[in-house]
């Protein structure tokens, strides 16, 4: 699947661009700029950069992070820009795509909602000559001109196995492990699951774990995660761990197991570090999440975007195979990692999430419990 995976540093040196961004808001829905509100502006690109995110309901991830890093890196390149959110709504993305590919984006980076919508955007925008990049999720079909992602596999290898080290922590035996899955048409969902498969399946094949339900989420839809869930729970009342693909759908889980008491008892996985899934491990109630810097993405993208606006073919270093098309996509990987209790302070250190929205409350002794200052 994956062809030279690449380090947070080679990333970066292949880019050569070095551009930051820290902190500042999320801003709204809808950005736009232009080259001249930056003091660079006299040395900004002639392109103009469109970015289409998902929604702000699977992951709060989309505008309180990625919009922040990708905006603030083409304030500091002076680039002109326009970062839209489709807010889930697949014909809301196309709508905005058409509109980004009028009004003269030489450059269109998405995160798409499904492959099918995407590869629609995609084909529009090569059609008019507009450089293309798949962020985050790989548009199966698409043939985007360059990748930019976590490499998920192991995201989803560290979830199986932050759950296994949970488990054997409880002193577990012969746990039945629960699986919930984020969305079938989300690639990303699919090599996550690949990954903790990959460490779950020999457990289950050896009688040491047994394979509970295993379900996957319409849209990493939050509500129905907890329909789901409670569904699984009743009809197998001695699930011992969840394996939940990210913290939105770990949250609804422990939302049931509360209703149970059973919280804190059952292990439940998660992903994103959002600031809900870093107080629920602080809480003692989710196991670990699974931490990727995103500004460290957003950097690799926009500095990708940059130099093709600039008309520049920059090398990304490494590749991912399209299992769609068979073919080759240029990629930039970065590292994730996995964030347990006594590592909560590392997410925070690097600036990911503050003390402050972290620590409010019954949260403020956790927090110095666990090393957070």
């Amino acid at each position: 699947m994956r062809k030279g995976i690449l380090s947070i540093a080679a990333a970066s040196a292949a880019l050569s661009l070095g551009l930051t961004a820290c902190g500042g808001e999320s801003g709204d829905t809808t950005t736009t700029a232009q080259a001249g509100d930056t003091p660079s502006a006299a040395a900004a690109p002639s392109g103009k950069i469109g970015v289409i995110l998902p929604d702000s309901k699977s992951s709060a991830r989309w505008e309180t992070a990625d919009r922040k890093y990708l905006e603030e890196a083409f304030k500091a390149a002076g680039v002109a820009y326009d970062i839209q959110n489709a807010q889930g709504d697949k014909n809301s993305f196309q709508t905005i795509a058409e509109q980004m590919i009028t009004g003269g984006v030489t450059v269109l980076a998405i995160v798409n909602l499904d492959s099918g919508t995407g590869k629609a955007v995609l084909d529009k925008a090569k059609s008019q000559g507009v450089a293309t990049i798949d962020y985050d999720r790989l548009t199966l079909g698409g043939n985007a001109d360059y990748y930019v992602s976590f490499d998920n596999t192991a995201v989803g290898k560290l979830q199986g196995e932050g759950l296994a080290k949970c488990l054997t922590d409880k002193k577990a035996d012969k746990p039945i492990v629960a699986e919930l899955n984020g969305s079938p048409t989300d690639n990303n969902a699919t090599l996550f699951k690949e990954g903790y498969d990959g460490v779950l399946k020999p457990k289950y094949d050896a009688g040491e774990y047994v394979k509970g339900p295993d379900q996957s989420v319409p849209d990493w839809d939050n509500t129905q995660a907890g329909t789901i869930f409670e569904q699984m729970l009743t009809s197998t009342p001695k699930i011992a761990g969840v394996l939940a693909a990210n913290d939105g759908l770990g949250n609804a889980a422990i939302s049931v197991l509360k209703k149970n008491k059973l919280n804190g008892k059952v292990p439940v996985t998660g992903q994103d570090a959002t600031v809900q899934g870093l107080q629920n491990i602080l809480a003692g109630d989710q196991c670990m999440t699974v931490y990727k810097a995103v500004k460290q993405e957003a950097d690799a993208t926009a500095g990708l975007a940059i130099a093709l606006a600039q008309g520049q073919k920059p090398a990304a270093n490494g590749s991912v195979k399209d299992t769609e098309t068979g073919k080759d996509v240029a990629a930039v990987l970065l590292a994730p990692k996995a964030i347990y209790v006594d590592s909560v302070k590392d997410v925070v250190a690097d600036g990911y999430v503050s003390k402050d929205e972290l620590c409010t409350g019954d949260f403020a002794d956790k927090c110095a419990e666990a090393g957070i200052s």
